[in-house]
Parts: structure tokens; C-alpha cells; sequence
């Protein structure tokens, strides 16, 4: 299965044929353009409209083995049938502004306190950061928004490039996960936003940071030893 996501975050729709179809309503495409519920961002929803017409809403997609999964409310797709893709693209586009917002923040927390960021999730109201910090000082943690809605000023374009194992560890910042990649694993999917991160990721992320709104750290809480907890969401204009 060929995904379309990872060269294309932009890609709305695409052609596809149905390879396999599970109880009626898990559908396997040859390619797909929407992004399975993975690496703390959420999955896409949309539609997958039949050559007759039929549409098959797409309420959930996960990756299972090599396969990504379509979950469709309405029944009668079949193998072999001719289907177009449409990704809900509000859904996506907030989550890739989000996310985007996710590794500024996270690049700042780390240059600034040297702490690992231990995980994130995005959401469609607030998204959040977790790290591995001892101290705990809300006012420094506060202080990252402004710091974040400056680069977001700078319109910074961020680049994906798909690079070969051995040259993607020879990023600093990529090198600290080598152990995530298992050796079948040639080809490493990176993003850079020049001056202020690059990382190994495999999510949708949006082209300049110009485009992202300014951020407002909304909480943050201590989860327990050396464990930090940042919310943030986009600020209305």
C-alpha cells in the first residue's frame, strides 16, 4: 500500500481500488491519502465515493501490520471496486497546523531545558506536550508561547525528506531514536524547520510556519517525578 501522506500532506483527494474489504466495513485501499490514528495525532475522517456514486463515509482509519484500514458506515464496497478518496480537510489541516506547532514548542522546551519530550497528543480543541523536566516552574513554561508565536512570525517553510537510513543518523536530533528503527526500516521520513528543529516524524505537517495561528499555553501540570504536562490550544482572532 502506497501512502500518499507522506510525500503529499496537501493531497485532498486521490483515485484508489479496493483490495480487500473485512465484516463489511474495514476497507484496505492500493493507496490511500488518509492519515491512520498514529504517533499521537488522530486519524482522518472523509469519504470514499464508488464509480456509481455510492458514498462511504470513513469514520475511522488505523494501521494494522503493513495495512491501513478504512472503517466505513455504510456496507457494500467489494474488492476490485473503483473508489475516490476525500479527505475531511478542515479535520486534517488543523491537525497538521497543531502538530507542526507540537515540534516548535517541543524544540524550544529541549534547547531550552535540554528535557525529552516523552510523547504528545493532538487534539481539535487543545493539543499536549509531555516531557521529562525536574524542575517545575509555570511562569518559564509560560514564557515558551512567546517564543513559539515568534517563530511562527518568521514563516518559516518546513520541508519533508524521505533520506536513506544512514544519512538521516547523521542528524544529531535523528540519531537520539535510531534504536526506534529497526533495521528493515531503509528509508527515514524527516522534517525540518530550518534553525528551530528537525526530527524524525511521520506525521502530516503544514508548509510555512506562517500559517499556524499564535498558540496560548492554556495548563500545565506536573504528572509526577521528573514528568510535565503542557496544554496548549490556538488563539481566536
Amino acid at each position: 500500500m502506497k501512502e500518499l501522506y507522506l510525500t503529499d500532506c496537501y493531497m485532498k483527494e486521490f483515485d484508489a481500488t479496493v483490495e480487500s474489504v473485512k465484516d463489511d466495513k474495514f476497507v484496505v485501499l492500493d493507496n490511500t491519502a488518509f492519515y491512520p490514528n498514529s504517533g499521537g495525532q488522530p486519524h482522518d475522517t472523509g469519504m470514499l465515493v464508488r464509480e456509481d456514486g455510492t458514498e462511504f463515509p470513513v469514520s475511522y482509519v488505523a494501521k494494522f501490520e503493513s495495512n491501513i484500514s478504512h472503517e466505513v458506515t455504510t456496507s457494500g464496497l467489494k474488492a476490485g471496486d473503483k473508489v475516490k478518496g476525500i479527505i475531511d480537510w478542515d479535520r486534517r489541516y488543523l491537525f497538521m497546523q497543531y502538530h507542526t506547532a507540537c515540534h516548535i514548542l517541543s524544540a524550544i522546551i529541549h534547547n531550552d531545558t535540554g528535557a525529552k519530550i516523552s510523547g504528545n497528543q493532538l487534539g481539535e480543541d487543545k493539543t499536549r506536550v509531555d516531557f521529562n523536566l525536574e524542575d517545575f516552574d509555570r511562569d518559564q513554561i509560560k514564557s515558551y508561547e512567546g517564543k513559539v508565536n515568534e517563530i511562527i512570525d518568521r514563516k518559516i517553510p518546513v520541508s519533508i525528506d524521505i533520506m536513506p537510513r544512514e544519512e538521516a543518523f547523521k542528524i544529531p536530533s535523528v540519531i537520539k531514536l535510531k534504536d526506534a528503527f529497526p533495521p528493515e526500516i531503509e528509508d527515514i521520513r524527516v522534517i525540518s524547520i530550518p534553525d528551530v528543529d528537525t526530527q524524525a516524524c511521520g506525521g502530516t505537517h503544514i508548509a510555512n510556519t506562517g500559517d499556524i495561528p499564535h498558540i496560548e499555553i492554556i495548563k500545565a501540570e506536573n504528572k509526577g517525578k521528573n514528568n510535565r504536562r503542557v496544554y496548549f490550544k490556538f488563539r481566536e482572532n
